[in-house]
This record gives structure tokens, sequence and C-alpha cells, in this order.
């Protein structure tokens, strides 16, 4: 039996622990740099590290790491044992402070989008003490950011650490105006993270998501998703082993898994954890998807986090429910129970109002990458087009606001079920949309866009950004003319009329809402490549340098590494098509015509022609299905040549987009026609029915 008190947070160097072996003063020093976001003296480091050391020796640690996330979008780490030498006999263990604090990996190494040239090799990272270090692997890992020599953001934690002090800033403004000591403030992210498990056998045969990561070819099964049997569905014998052993190893780690489920795609499931600092909750993420992975082997699985691993069903998706608290638990983003007497709430929802219609573009480059344009707008997902889903009280509410009319509040309803035996409870005031793209739910909002692979700080930093400067703003105008109902009221109101048009409580799903959003004036950026050119424009890059998230140049080097990323990712997806269509789809589907045809030989000198009819039809229309894939296969190869000459970094995503998808679609449908006439043991892929319903 799993004693989770014991268990929980038992890899990480976390308060509890500090509380124990900390001098009170060291403890108490460190403490006060956190609450009031100072720099840590070289004294207090060195006392840190060295209890640091200790414990993780303690818990089987030979070598420690600064663990770090470059822009790759994954995890980076170097290893150093506690190791060093007194004579030439002898060693000790040590770990210094400023071996906790400052690390030197080699930056010309990791994507800088031209802020570093590959002779300026020099790099550092630096201890992020906001975030508890953790012993993975038997390696102490201390979380840190990412930057150049001359101090450049190489990474994805340092802007959401500068946005997270934008938020600070503005937000303590905003409560002291509305009479509150701000202490605190915390932004709040709970990712929900989707994903695939599939037999790690089936997974080596399918070269396509080895290299890619989804399945580039694949016949539609007889069977997929149109039973709605397996959302919530009893969840699987093995898939139940998987996920008891997921949630232990991560309540070693201290992340805050709560909930599991089987998602609407076979083979799909969920894994939800609890709020958490925005900061953690991205550390966190990035060992959900790691351990996700890892413990998936030692079951024999492999687990998926592409957005689209399989045509036909629904994707994956990463849902980030996003918060801003003061002083620990003020939300201000709780309504209470009169919504509409609850001033800074209904500063707080209008500033975000205001913030998603102003910085659309950057909601949606948020939630951008090749694999994501896949499940955006596919039925499964909201569109590329940004909007707010708010119900029906709030709606209501705002409206009243803004047309100066009197607000009849909405009364709580008992649920009539007809069971008398059930317990009654009241009704929420409104109900809830899963086709938003941005949606209230109660007391947070969830940005439902981000895809299953995506690091969180992505989204969560433009959230942090959007808002912190709309904010400011409100708060300019509120320090001039005071904290009344009157001068709130005409805030609110002001903004709603001006950007309502972002708020759409229907069906996201629809091609009415399409054809609606395009007559309000709505962006509708349908790929990354159309997403990505609104990153630098002017209104953006101004509003990051005012609020010190980004400079001018760390934005266009995020630029060319999003485009130079679309473009590689799509450059292997091409690559591994061409590859898989010449060595595997081809042969097998020329090795099984052949023994159609010497079948119909055999029964023609038997029988005669008219016994062999259905061998030579088949033939027929095998080797016409053959000069078909021989064209498209040869189209695709020749536009990936064409391609690969064009320089400049947005032509080159373009030309991805509007030549290179179409091409593989192209092929793709070809050889999806040809698994289904060739024999399925002659296949040489696994089918979609083996993959998503093998166990």
């Amino acid at each position: 039996m799993i004693d989770i008190q014991k268990e929980f947070g038992s890899l990480v160097f976390n308060d509890n622990v500090m509380k124990e072996r900390l001098p009170k003063p060291t403890y108490n020093a460190f403490k006060k740099c956190l609450k009031n976001s100072e720099k840590l003296d070289r004294e207090t480091a060195d006392i840190i590290a060295n209890a640091m050391k200790d414990w993780a020796i303690e818990n089987g640690a030979t070598h420690f790491t600064h663990w770090f996330q470059p822009m790759t979008g994954m995890t980076a780490e170097k290893h150093d044992s506690f190791i060093s030498v007194s004579d030439a006999s002898n060693i000790f263990t040590e770990f210094s402070g400023k071996e906790l604090i400052k690390g030197e990996p080699d930056a010309s190494s990791f994507p800088s989008g031209g802020l570093r040239a590959t002779f300026e090799a020099r790099g550092y990272t630096n201890w992020d003490p906001s975030s508890y270090a953790f012993i993975k692997d038997d390696t102490l890992c201390i979380p840190t950011a990412f930057c150049s020599y001359s101090g450049e953001a190489l990474d994805k934690k340092t802007p959401l650490l500068r946005s997270m002090e934008a938020v600070r800033r503005q937000t303590k403004r905003l409560g002291e105006l509305f009479g509150t000591n701000v202490e605190s403030v915390e932004t709040t992210i709970g990712p929900e993270q989707e994903y695939f498990l599939i037999d790690r056998a089936l997974f080596k045969k399918r070269r396509d998501i080895v290299y890619t990561g989804r399945t580039l070819f694949g016949a539609k099964p007889p069977k997929g998703q149109e039973l709605e049997d397996h959302y919530f569905g009893t969840i699987r014998p093995r898939v139940h082993k998987y996920m008891k052993e997921l949630n232990l190893e991560l309540w070693r780690l201290g992340v805050y898994a709560k909930t599991e489920h089987n998602e609407v795609a076979p083979s799909q499931h969920e894994l939800a954890p609890v709020f958490t600092s925005a900061n953690v909750a991205v550390d966190h993420n990035q060992l959900t998807m790691e351990t996700m992975k890892k413990v998936a082997a030692k079951f024999d699985l492999a687990c998926l986090l592409h957005e689209k691993p399989f045509a036909g069903v629904n994707g994956s998706g990463k849902h980030t429910n996003w918060s801003v608290a003061i002083n620990g638990s003020d939300n201000l983003f709780e309504p209470g129970k009169t919504p509409e007497h609850n001033l800074r709430f209904l500063i707080c929802v209008s500033a975000i109002i205001y913030a998603i219609d102003e910085y659309q573009d950057l909601m949606r480059i948020a939630s951008a990458s090749a694999g994501n344009d896949h499940r955006l707008g596919a039925n499964e997902a909201p569109p590329a087009i940004i909007s707010i889903y708010l119900g029906d009280e709030l709606t209501d509410i705002l409206e009243s606001i803004a047309t100066h009319k009197t607000y009849e509040a909405h009364k709580k309803k008992e649920l009539e079920t007809g069971v008398d035996i059930l317990p009654a409870f009241k009704r929420d005031t409104t109900d809830r949309n899963r086709t938003s793209p941005f949606a209230f739910t109660g007391n947070k909002f969830e940005f439902r866009m981000p895809g299953s692979s995506f690091s969180v700080s992505e989204p969560a930093l433009v959230l942090n950004t959007i808002f912190a400067d709309t904010v400011s703003g409100i708060c300019d105008k509120l320090e001039k003319n005071g904290v009344t109902e009157k001068s709130v009221y005409d805030i609110v109101g002001e903004i709603y009329s001006k950007h309502s048009r972002i708020v759409f409580n229907g069906n996201n799903y629809s091609q009415d809402w399409v054809d609606e959003a395009a007559n309000r004036g709505l962006l509708n950026l349908a790929t990354t490549a159309d997403a990505l050119p609104y990153l630098i424009k002017d209104k953006n890059i101004k509003l990051f340098e005012r609020q010190g998230v980004f400079t001018r140049d760390e934005i266009y080097s995020r630029y060319e590494i999003y485009l130079e990323n679309y473009s590689k990712v799509l450059n292997i997806e091409a690559l591994t098509m061409i590859s898989m269509t010449k060595k595997d789809i081809m042969p097998a589907v020329i090795s099984y015509s052949k023994k159609l045809a010497d079948a119909a030989k055999v029964k023609m000198e038997v029988a005669g022609e008219r016994a062999c009819q259905l061998e030579k039809k088949q033939v027929e229309n095998l080797s016409s299905l053959l000069s078909c894939l021989s064209d498209r296969l040869d189209a695709l190869e020749s536009a990936v040549i064409r391609v690969k000459d064009i320089s400049d970094f947005y032509e080159n995503a373009c030309a991805y987009r509007d030549c290179i998808i179409p091409a593989m679609n192209e092929l793709r449908a070809v050889v999806d026609e040809l698994e289904t006439k060739v024999d399925r043991k002659e296949w040489p892929l696994p089918s979609y029915g083996e993959l998503l319903f093998s166990f």
C-alpha cells in the first residue's frame, strides 16, 4: 500500500526539508528573498548548497545538474559529480554556492535565432530559487534560467519569470487601489495533459511515429471514436498499472498529479494536476511529459504527446487553466455571490477581455506549431479563431453595465432529474462551453488551444503580459479618477462596448461562427506560418518591451526560431514519407501484385481466362495506384528540393505550407487507399486498428 503523504515530495528539496536542514537565520533569509524578489547573497547560497548536497547524497544522488528549458521546447541537463580531489588517492564531496547559482553550458549549440554567433559559445544557467530542486535518476536537478553571455533570454523560463514580475507590479497597484495591502501576487496554472498510449512493439514498427511523433500514413479502421465509449470509460488494466506507477513517480517529484481518465479517442488519456504557481507548473509539466514517456517503457508501452498522432480521431491538447491570486488565496477572478457588485472582479474580467481582443494574434501564436495546426478547428479543438466564453450570467452583467440597464440577477435553481431519491443541489447559473478557445470556468480562465507537446510557459507568459499591460492602463485611469462604483462601471462599460466582439458563447466548431467571426473582424490565422509574422508587429514588440518581458532582439530571435522549427518539422515529415514510400510501401505493393499475377497465371493455365478475372482486376487496380503513387512521390521529392533552396525563413515556412503539405497529403491519400487493397499480412506497417485497439 502506498503511503502518499510519505512518498509525496520525497525526492524534492522542499520547504519542509529546508526547515529541517538549514540554520534558522539561513532559512529566514532565503524565505525573505523569495517574498521580496531579492537576490540571495553568496554566504547564504553556500550554506544552502552544502545542505542540498548532503540531502541529495543521502537520497542516492552522485551528480548534480542545472536543469533548464532551452528553445527546443524540451529540457536540458549537463551532469557533474559531487567529487573533488584532495590528493592523488583521496576524494571528497563538495558543492558550493557558486556551483548552485551559476552554470556554463555551451550557448552556441542551442537555438538562439541569431542572438549568438556559433563562435560565441558562452552562456549561463542561473538558479531559480522559486522552484524546488529535485532528484531524478540519481542526479540532483536544479531548476535554472538560461541566458547568453550578454544576458539575452535563450530559454522559456526567463521570459515567464519576467512576465510574472510584470503581473506582480501591476496587480499590486490594482490591489492597493481597492484597499488591499498586497504582500504577494501569484499567477497560477493548471495544465491538463492529454496523451496516447500504444504498444511499444508496434511503435517500433512505425518509423513515422518514431521520427515525427505521428502517423504519416494510415487508413481509417472500421471503428474509431464513433460510439463515444472510450471517454471516461473503464480504464484498461495495463493502462491502470501505468497510471498508478506514473502517479507515484510524479508524487515523489512533488508534482500535484490529481485527475486521470480516458479521453475521447481510443488509447487516449488525460492527467491533470492541482493548480500551482505558473513557474512551478511549467517545471512540473516538463517533468510530467518526461516521466510519462519513461514510465511507459516499463510497461512495454509508448507515450505519444504529438497533437495529432492519428488522422480521423481526436488529437491531444494541453488545456491551460490560468488565474491570478494575491496574498496566497485571494483570487482576482472569484466572482463572489454578487458578481455585479464585485468591482475588482469586474475590472479584472474587463482587463482580460480587452487584452484577449487586442492581442488575439499573440494568443494564436502561443498555440501555434506544425503539429497543432492539424488539431485546431477539426471538431475536436477550437478553431484558429480566438474568442472568449463568459457564460450567460457574466455576459448579461457586462452588457447591462455597457448599456446602462438594470441587471436582473440570475438565481440558482435546483437540478430537476425526475428521480426523488437523488440528493438535491443547486445548478450553476451558467453552463460550460467546451468548444471555446478561452473560457471562463467559474474562477479562472481555461485556454484550450495549446497543444499537448507544448511548454506551458508560452501561453502563460502571453496571458501574464497582456493582462499586466491592460491592468496598467486601467490603474492609470483609477489613480486619476479614484475608485468608485461609477468610475469602475465607466471603465467596464467602455471596455465591453469596444471589445465585446471577442465574446462568443455559442458553438465554436460551427461554420456559422467562422463566418460570423469574419464579419466581426476577428483574425483567422489557420496555420503557424500565417500567425508568426504577427509576433513582430510593432504593437506587440512595444507591449513586451513596455512590460520588460522581451527586448526587440529577443522577439526577433524567437520569430526566427519558430519559423525555422516549423520548416524543419515539415521537412522531417516529408523525408520520412519519401523514405517509407520507397523502402516499405512500394516494395510491399509490388510484391503483393506479383503474387496476384502469379496466382492468375496458374489459374488461367488450369481453368482458363474467365477464372482469373478477380486477380486480373486487382492487379490492374494496384498497378494504376502504383503509377499514381510514383507520380506523387516524384512531386513531393521535387517540392522538397525546391523548398530547401529558399533561404528566407518566412518564405521558406510559407513554401512548406503551400507546397510540401499539399504534396504530402496527396501522397498519403494514395498510400491509405493502397492499404485497403493489400493483404493485411503483406502490408508493412501496423494498422490504425492494431495501434489503437491492441491492448
